[in-house]
């Protein structure tokens, strides 16, 4: 019987349809779990919403400077671009002036398909916005590096090389460095700050007591679960929590009632965090940060395992 999946993570609020992890957890026979672990608090959208009424002009005064792109590589920036749309739509007679400049001509990179969606809703939801990015690209890179290369591809024959960086409060330098080193200039601008969740334990357990105590291994009657991490900063924040509820490898308890837990990650980044900071054994990693590769990814690990058990008793 397939494993439960607890996903570190806020489930989708899309109106599309159901959160897109879940449903391709479920149809792959694994019931899944989503927990809230950082609460995102937004920064600088006064200075956010300059830049958007600059519709892509790097110097108001100046119409013919233009970003050569938009880097954004988390839906929380994503949200605090909408948030600025939002207001700036509210007010009498914004997006109504003449101009022919607008964002739907700036390129917005992203570094996987969840960001794209995130991105594309907000076309969607104001249709003639002249401040909504319509450009998406980057879509299938997956990660800093491969990012970074498309960026520096994509732009080579720009006028412009500057790029504006929407960020967090917790970053890695690979793709400033990398496009630093092309030649690119990045306006870094931070959008969003993260911290923990203050109802994370109460909403682990609230979690926890809705799933059925069904799934466990024939050697076992502690649980089998598969722990699935998006980020090293919620990684090391719920960390301590999850060791209290979950058995998790390398952790030795042959004898633990805790529910015994694989641990999954949604990309490398993540993987080497989870093993050289907090020391836990990753069976899994994403070929690329999307809802099937993850879902498919532990599908084919588990099926790998029984098969190699099989092997065992037929053997013995």
């Amino acid at each position: 019987m397939s494993k439960n999946v607890l996903l570190l993570r806020s489930p989708s609020e899309d109106a599309d349809g159901p959160d897109k992890y879940e449903e391709a957890f479920r149809a792959r026979g694994y019931p899944p779990v989503s927990v809230p672990v950082l609460e995102t608090v937004h920064k600088n959208l006064d200075k956010l919403a300059e830049v958007l009424r600059r519709r892509g002009a790097i110097v108001a005064e100046d119409t013919d400077a233009r970003y050569a792109g938009v880097i954004v590589t988390s839906a929380r920036a994503c949200e605090a671009w909408r948030v600025v749309v939002q207001e700036l739509s509210e007010q009498p007679g914004s997006g109504s002036e003449v101009s022919a400049l607008s964002w739907s001509t700036i390129p917005f990179y992203v570094v996987g398909a969840a960001t794209a969606s995130t991105l594309t809703s907000i076309a969607s939801s104001f249709p003639t916005s002249p401040y909504v990015p319509r450009d998406i690209r980057g879509t299938e890179s997956g990660t800093a590096e491969k990012l970074a290369r498309f960026i520096i591809s994509d732009v080579s024959e720009s006028s412009s090389k500057r790029l504006l960086y929407l960020t967090g409060d917790k970053n890695r330098d690979t793709l400033p460095k990398a496009l630093s080193e092309a030649g690119l200039q990045l306006e870094s601008l931070q959008v969003y700050a993260t911290q923990s969740s203050s109802l994370f334990e109460e909403d682990l357990q609230t979690a926890l007591g809705h799933v059925p105590s069904t799934h466990r291994s024939r050697t076992s009657t502690a649980e089998e679960w598969w722990i699935v991490h998006f980020a090293p900063s919620a990684a090391k924040a719920v960390s301590p929590t999850l060791s209290r509820y979950f058995d998790i490898p390398p952790a030795e308890k042959a004898e633990s009632i805790l529910r015994r837990a694989s641990v999954a990650a949604i990309g490398p980044t993540t993987s080497v965090f989870l093993r050289e900071e907090l020391h836990v054994d990753v069976a899994v990693v994403a070929d690329k940060p999307t809802p099937e590769a993850l879902s498919q990814g532990i599908a084919d690990w588990d099926r790998s395992k029984q098969l190699n058990l099989s092997g065992r008793s037929v053997g013995s």
